[in-house]
């Protein structure tokens, strides 16, 4: 009896982890959504800046927000230029020894960013390239994430697609801290050490104190798959540490 109701934990902790997700994703459908119906009226940069900014900034605003980033990054092939166009937009930034804090949300500026060359090679993007090639939301991380908020970070992107034509992804952020504060009751609330992690066994949440965020881990046969994500619990007196993201 004692485990099955423990195996009945770890079920609804995994589903915890699939709600959440589940959240983040109709967020980026109905972006995708709203930037489709507004395809005609859309005749510059500038003015689908605009539109982003209507759909982001509110959540980006909220008390206590989930998202420390959101936006939509369009393809060349939309605006006409020759590299991306961010359309994106940061939430108040803790304070950090690469770009200090900030009490609002802001505009990514990536001129400001003097290391942002390598935004211009889309094959190495997996936030973008992935969801290019599958036509699907792909979720990337945790990693570190130089570029804005210099702290670890799951980015989440969806593609927006017209007749066949890759318009760009709309995307969000959250910290990985965020993350643990979201999932650790559920993970807790099993009464056993548990890592999620990604589908290449990447640490995301642990309830382990020797099982590090961004520790590699293996992933044993007795995990528990969190439906509708590419995640699993680990039980982690079955993992084997493999070495950490950099």
């Amino acid at each position: 009896m004692a485990s099955t109701v423990l195996e009945a934990g770890v079920a609804e902790a995994a589903g915890r982890v699939s709600e959440l997700f589940s959240l983040l994703h109709g967020t980026l459908g109905a972006w995708r959504d709203a930037i489709l119906d507004d395809l005609d009226a859309v005749s510059s940069p500038a003015v689908l800046d605009e539109r982003v900014a209507s759909l982001v900034l509110p959540p980006l605003r909220e008390t206590d927000p989930l998202l420390i980033g959101a936006g939509f990054i369009a393809a060349p092939e939309f605006t006409g230029g020759d590299d991306l166009h961010f359309s994106w937009w940061l939430g108040p930034l803790e304070d950090n020894p690469v770009f200090g804090a900030t009490a609002a949300p802001s505009r990514l500026d990536l001129a400001s960013r003097s290391y942002s060359g390598y935004l211009r090679d889309l094959g190495s993007l997996e936030w973008y390239s992935i969801p290019r090639s599958t036509h699907r939301t792909h979720i990337t991380g945790p990693y570190i994430d130089h570029l804005c908020a210099c702290d670890y970070i799951v980015t989440v992107t969806s593609p927006v697609e017209s007749d066949g034509r890759m318009l760009g992804v709309v995307g969000v952020d959250v910290y990985v801290k965020r993350l643990e504060r979201e999932l650790l009751p559920s993970l807790l609330s099993t009464g056993r050490r548990l890592a999620l992690v990604n589908e290449a066994g990447r640490v995301m949440v642990s309830t382990d104190p020797a099982v590090r965020v961004g520790t590699v881990v293996a992933i044993p046969a007795a995990s528990i798959p969190c439906p509708g994500t590419p995640f699993h619990l680990v039980p982690t007196s079955a993992a084997v540490g493999r070495g950490r993201a950099g």
